[in-house]
């Protein structure tokens, strides 16, 4: 845990004492106030990353003077003690935006716990020498489900155990893996990251764990894998629920006993890495139709963190908008800001896409208004224009397959903005059209193989391979399943 700026305020001298020494333990700098005064007079010149307050104090209430303190450091988290222990104090410190909550008599060890979780937690958007704004802040918000994401990350980047990361797409997956990478102890390794989704079936064991010269044709010379790329540091495996059957078991050998071997290779090689595996897929329900690992499921959900959507967390809105078009003009475009009324309007938005969306939305909107200030009728303008409406419009009837994968693909090219999707997007749409094609066709001849065959003009054993491929079970379809 890094040192932070620890502002304590409270009337009682010995608490005052006990808090300090106890913080400067944890390797702290910490400062001391007995009253509001002298509590904003230190803001003002010690900076500190954390407030810990309490209600009562000679010239003011704690909780009074919130909104004034996180108007002065809106970055800063608070946590307030209090003997007034209520059910009414509790959720007023929580409704006024209080970070944590500890009635007194507090344990100290508990105090200092949240003293690191908030610092931890809020870490990335502080700069770790002057406690100023980050130019490149990796998770942005305050709403209360992305305070339980921060606070997870908080009691994981301590340890070495294996996170599962869940959420749509464009939530922001590999952000929360970076930050637990970054602020963690192998933040000075390196950080890998590779899309299971983007590597041919056939290549993801060389690319997992390397080979040996020779070990297949084309293989001219030894090449290290990512386990092998990632000694000592962090391997972020995106879209694990893409990854091939026999990929998965070799995965969780790995993960079992600690060693891996390249391709061709029989030499035993540590596998000092932290894994840190993401999805956007449903892998409980990938479990149950055989398409992925039970048991190495388990092994990577030991501590899981679910990303909100973006329309589950709307307070964000107005912040990551500003962070976002902060961001542009660091690209060279003008500077814009949104008036309030477009700011409502974006909380009326459905946000297929996510964080990424709004982040594409932001960088056209910067791009393309002439104005300073952008009007909600320029913001509808452009959502219109993107699929404003809060789903993507319904495919007519008699529009036709090609329409409709046409119409998927724009919305798919439009999250990634001016960078292009993964390589491997053939394989990819073909997948992700072949299996729902095999499900359909198994349930309207009720599981006859032979049948589903003919239905699909391609011989029964193209069939079989393929049902294994996508991790179908013919027999479900004959239960109606």
């Amino acid at each position: 845990m890094s040192a932070a700026r620890i502002l304590v305020v409270d009337d009682d001298a010995a608490i005052r004492t006990v808090i300090r020494e106890a913080l400067r333990r944890d390797g702290h700098r910490v400062e001391t106030a007995a009253s509001v005064a002298d509590q904003f007079r230190l803001i003002d010149s010690f900076m500190p990353h954390v407030l810990v307050t309490d209600v009562i104090l000679p010239d003011g209430n704690g909780l009074d003077v919130m909104p004034e303190v996180m108007a002065r450091a809106p970055k800063m988290p608070i946590i307030v003690l209090s003997a007034q222990n209520t059910f009414t104090t509790a959720m007023r410190a929580t409704e006024q935006g209080a970070f944590d909550y500890l009635p007194k008599p507090f344990d100290l060890a508990e105090l200092s716990k949240a003293v690191n979780d908030a610092v931890a937690t809020h870490a990335a958007t502080l700069d770790a020498d002057g406690g100023t704004p980050a130019e490149d802040l990796p998770l942005i918000g305050r709403s209360p489900p992305m305070q339980e994401v921060y606070r997870t990350i908080a009691r994981v980047v301590s340890n070495d155990l294996t996170v599962l990361v869940l959420g749509e797409s464009g939530t922001g997956k590999e952000l929360v893996a970076r930050a637990i990478h970054d602020f963690g102890a192998r933040a000075a390794k390196p950080f890998v990251a590779i899309n299971m989704a983007a590597i041919p079936r056939e290549l993801i064991e060389s690319e997992l764990f390397g080979h040996e010269r020779g070990a297949f044709t084309g293989a001219a010379q030894r090449t290290a894998g990512r386990f092998e790329q990632a000694q000592g540091g962090t391997l972020f495996l995106d879209e694990i629920g893409d990854m091939p059957m026999e990929a998965q078991t070799r995965l969780l050998r790995v993960l079992q006993s600690g060693e891996f071997s390249t391709v061709g290779g029989a030499r035993a090689i540590r596998a000092d890495v932290r894994i840190i595996a993401a999805t956007h897929k449903d892998l409980p329900r990938l479990i149950g139709e055989g398409g992925f690992r039970e048991d190495l499921y388990y092994r990577l959900a030991v501590v899981p963190i679910r990303l909100p959507s973006l329309r589950q967390r709307v307070e964000d809105l107005a912040e990551l908008s500003r962070h976002f078009l902060d961001r542009a003009v660091a690209d060279g475009l003008p500077r814009k800001q949104l008036d309030p009324a477009a700011i409502d309007r974006l909380t009326r938005h459905s946000w297929p896409g996510n964080v990424r969306e709004l982040e594409n939305l932001m960088r056209r909107l910067a791009a393309l208004v002439r104005e300073d200030v952008i009007s909600v009728t320029a913001l509808e303008q452009h959502l219109a224009g993107h699929g404003g409406e809060a789903a993507p419009a319904p495919i007519s009837v008699g529009s036709g397959l090609a329409d409709a994968i046409e119409h998927h693909l724009a919305s798919h090219f439009a999250d990634y903005g001016r960078q292009l999707p993964p390589d491997g997007l053939y394989d990819r749409l073909l997948a992700e059209v072949e299996k729902p094609l095999l499900r359909m066709s198994l349930a309207a001849v009720r599981g006859n193989q032979l049948k589903a065959a003919k239905l699909l003009g391609i011989n029964r054993n193209t069939l079989r391979k393929k049902l294994s491929e996508h991790g179908l079970d013919p027999q479900s379809a004959k239960r109606g399943g």
